[in-house]
């Protein structure tokens, strides 16, 4: 089994809690302050990352430190209207993978500006996890008019952006250090955040913890990704993949949130993991025989 396809299997479920803990924090902070706090939990992986001892890739190192800064940007201010979307009311088990739709974004943009390619079956199983995806969220009409779809689509495009300039820095930096700058641009967001939206006042123990974790699943997710993407797996796969992290997140969502899905996301659950295993299939390499080899 392909060292990407492992990081990426533990990036699935680290988001998949980080969906639905998002949830839980409800109302005791706005959207715009739960982003800000959540640095609080980026702190001990920015630390292991900046401990690494792992050397560089050989490519521009301020190239690949800016590309994964900006990636990083791009997705606080994706994750802020995420959590909006889940403040104003709308079910987790929806909005999950609804925003999961994001690697469409990166597809495209991967096979146009990388030229990336696809063997037959892994074609297959990107086609399938696209049909997953549209089984979790065109559940009904009525979704198409609910007042938080505007900023569940949010963040369906800056994801989509930020996960090909995650690939990108990769070409260049190692995934340690990409990761590092990835969240280091948290920080500085992180205080604009609060200027604009300062605490009112304090905050129960409870709220600080999951915040905390909040942070923390989402920094071992992205750190997981970026180690992927180094690992020689291409964009176009691993992004479609981890976007399977509803996977873990609505049977959380239905066990403790007492949500319920419909029978048409229950055959997106079955689509989505016949296309894990066609996105993880790569042809091994063909040996070459000494008497094939040409003379110099």
């Amino acid at each position: 089994m392909p060292r990407w396809f492992l990081f990426t299997a533990f990036a699935v479920l680290c988001w998949g809690l980080w969906a639905v803990m998002s949830k839980l924090i409800g109302e005791s902070v706005t959207a715009a302050q739960s982003q800000a706090l959540c640095t609080l939990g980026l702190i001990p992986v920015m630390l292991a990352l900046g401990c690494s001892k792992k050397p560089t890739a050989t490519g521009n190192r301020r190239r690949g430190a800016i590309n994964a800064f900006l990636a990083g940007a791009l997705t606080c201010a994706g994750n802020v209207a995420y959590y909006h979307a889940l403040n104003s009311g709308a079910k987790a088990a929806t909005v999950v993978p609804l925003t999961a739709l994001y690697p469409l974004v990166t597809i495209v943009l991967a096979v146009l500006l990388l030229r990336e390619r696809l063997n037959a079956i892994q074609l297959g199983g990107l086609v399938l996890s696209l049909v997953a995806i549209y089984f979790f969220n065109v559940a009904s009409v009525e979704g198409a008019v609910n007042p938080w779809l505007m900023f569940a689509l949010i963040p369906i495009g800056l994801w989509g952006v930020s996960g090909l300039l995650q690939k990108i820095s990769t070409n260049d930096i190692s995934g340690e250090l990409s990761a590092l700058w990835f969240l280091a641009a948290f920080v500085p967001v992180s205080v604009v955040l609060l200027l604009l939206q300062p605490l009112t006042g304090p905050l129960a123990l409870k709220t600080w913890l999951l915040v905390a974790a909040l942070g923390l699943f989402f920094s071992l997710g992205n750190y997981a990704i970026l180690l992927a993407f180094a690992s020689a797996g291409k964009a176009s796969i691993i992004a479609p993949l981890a976007s399977l992290y509803p996977l873990v997140s609505v049977p959380i969502a239905i066990a403790f949130l007492g949500e319920k899905i419909s029978s048409r996301e229950t055959v997106g659950i079955v689509i989505a993991l016949v296309s894990v295993v066609a996105l993880a299939w790569e042809k091994p390499p063909v040996p070459k025989l000494v008497g094939d080899e040409k003379a110099g």
